[in-house]
């Protein structure tokens, strides 16, 4: 009987460690930013808590979104005056709305860029403040630095991460989809105009003349912005603690590993680079049960199913005249609606529709009743729609919406209604009509989600993998191309091609030089 007893403990004990995943606890550093960016920043900073790995994350004494008191992080909080918050993001949206439903493009083009400028210099001036107060602070310094991290984390929209992990000399990698003015791409990866559209241009890869026209004009618009905008207050907080030989934008560079909210299923083909991993849907996963008040509604909708409407983080409620239309719009239909929205009552809103002041959009999306969701255009939602195979009415709003919405539009899986179009001949009505009764959008955003989910390794797990790859490592110098260390004139071969150049034309000139050299001398005989 011991012996037994003795074998059964031994077996007990190897299928224990046969299934007990061993990992690297290391520490890290998370510096995220605020919104929807964090929302997706949390998932990984679950995923790796998960992983056995002790978690830091910055946050400032006025934060929006990243909450003080959780069981999967600690935080380090910084007292600062001024954040970016719904006080920051309130008016700029309210101006952008008053803007996009004027009628003259030209003019709208012009005000949205000013707009956009204002708001980066403002919210790059917010961020270089944090900077500054945690770099001055010579206490937190002393801690961060005792803490021997293995790797900082940050999403680089903000240069906060990348100029803190230069100061604690720890390999760094980017949660990544938007630098501070541009798409990631843009700065890793050749990104040839003719067939790579710019952020907010709202055009597809396959360009005309005129188009490629735009997308030049919207590619200077973006280089002005961030080298007279941008990079210059990061480069002065560089200056004032490293000195100027530190140049920022080779901070920037210099990120060991590249996590790219997208995948190709998704975005547009185009180069990239071997410290790129992309990781779209990461934050996606199979629907959970909804709170009973939401399914005995969502079961009340019968055979015409349920639209769900959300315009992500930023935007709580629309000028009266548009959420009036969009209600009267969604009283016409069969289906019911759920709408997430936080303003005053529209005064068309039917009795089909129910009013949220949340709800849980990935839950909703996986519900079989969900017919098609009203969204802004936002990264996360466009990816959760894909995930699911839910087709999707767009509104876009502002910066890469309407990018993303285009690329859902090629792919046959949207319909767009721009702000100032919603209120006018019934568009948004004839929308939602058009997703509703067409199979075709249904099934084209099906064939995409079958398409997402065809992957050897789930975006997340892959993404987990690098991070600890990073960590193992100390790095992944050998992933990086040398290319941002370069001169312009050097990346381009502008030396070699200027050196080629002249030696043809010292070639070519010189017989006529000698010519010339023999018939004066002739002559002068």
């Amino acid at each position: 009987m011991p012996i037994y007893g003795f074998s059964l403990i031994l077996l007990v004990s190897f299928l224990f460690l046969s299934s007990w995943r061993v990992c690297y606890g290391g520490k890290v550093l998370i510096i995220p930013f605020e919104g929807s960016h964090w929302v997706n920043m949390e998932t990984l900073v679950k995923a790796l808590h998960a992983h056995g790995h002790n978690i830091d994350v910055i946050r400032t004494n006025k934060s929006w979104y990243i909450k003080d008191d959780v069981p999967h992080y600690k935080t380090i909080t910084v007292s600062v005056n001024k954040v970016f918050d719904s006080a920051f993001v309130n008016p700029l949206l309210e101006g952008m709305f008053a803007l996009e439903r004027q009628q003259s493009s030209l003019m709208t083009f012009l005000g949205l860029q000013l707009q956009m400028f204002e708001a980066m210099s403002g919210m790059t001036k917010i961020m270089c403040k944090l900077t500054t107060e945690i770099l001055r602070d010579d206490d937190l310094m002393a801690r961060l630095k005792e803490r021997q991290y293995d790797l900082v984390l940050t999403d680089p929209a903000l240069g906060t991460g990348v100029i803190l992990a230069h100061a604690l000399q720890v390999p760094l990698v980017y949660n990544v989809r938007w630098m501070a003015s541009k798409e990631g791409h843009l700065v890793l990866a050749p990104s040839p105009l003719s067939y790579i559209p710019m952020t907010g241009s709202g055009l597809p890869d396959k360009m005309t003349f005129l188009q490629r026209i735009k997308n030049l004009v919207y590619f200077a618009f973006g280089e002005f912005q961030y080298r007279f905008l941008v990079a210059p207050q990061y480069q002065a907080v560089c200056e004032q603690f490293f000195g100027p030989e530190v140049r920022y934008d080779e901070l920037v560079h210099r990120a060991d590993l590249w996590l790219m909210r997208a995948d190709f299923v998704f975005e547009f083909p185009r180069p990239t680079m071997p410290n790129i991993i992309y990781m779209g849907g990461f934050q996606c996963k199979p629907a959970e049960p909804l709170p009973d008040h939401l399914e005995k509604f969502v079961q009340s909708s019968g055979e015409h199913g349920v639209v769900i409407m959300a315009l992500g983080t930023m935007v709580s409620q629309l000028p009266t005249d548009i959420a009036d239309e969009i209600a009267a719009a969604f009283a016409k239909l069969p289906q019911k609606v759920i709408w997430s929205y936080k303003g005053a009552k529209p005064a068309t809103l039917g009795n089909n529709t129910f009013l949220v002041d949340w709800m849980p959009q990935k839950d909703l999306l996986g519900h079989p009743k969900v017919k098609l969701i009203v969204a802004h255009g936002g990264t996360n939602s466009v990816q959760e729609a894909i995930y699911h195979g839910v087709p999707v009415v767009g509104i876009p709003l502002f910066f890469d919406q309407h990018d993303n919405l285009r690329r859902l539009t090629e792919r046959g899986a949207a319909v767009v209604v721009t702000l100032s179009s919603v209120d006018k001949d019934n568009n948004f009505l004839k929308a939602l009509w058009e997703v509703l009764t067409n199979p075709t959008y249904q099934n084209n955003m099906q064939r995409l989600s079958r398409l997402h989910r065809d992957q050897p390794i789930p975006p997340l797990d892959s993404a987990l993998f690098w991070i600890e790859f990073v960590m193992r490592h100390k790095g992944a110098a050998h992933l990086k191309a040398e290319s941002y260390k370069l001169p312009w004139y050097a990346y381009y071969s502008v030396d070699i091609l200027f050196t080629f150049c002249t030696t043809v034309a010292v070639i070519m000139l010189l017989p006529v030089v000698f010519f010339r050299m023999r018939v004066l001398k002739t002559f002068r005989k």
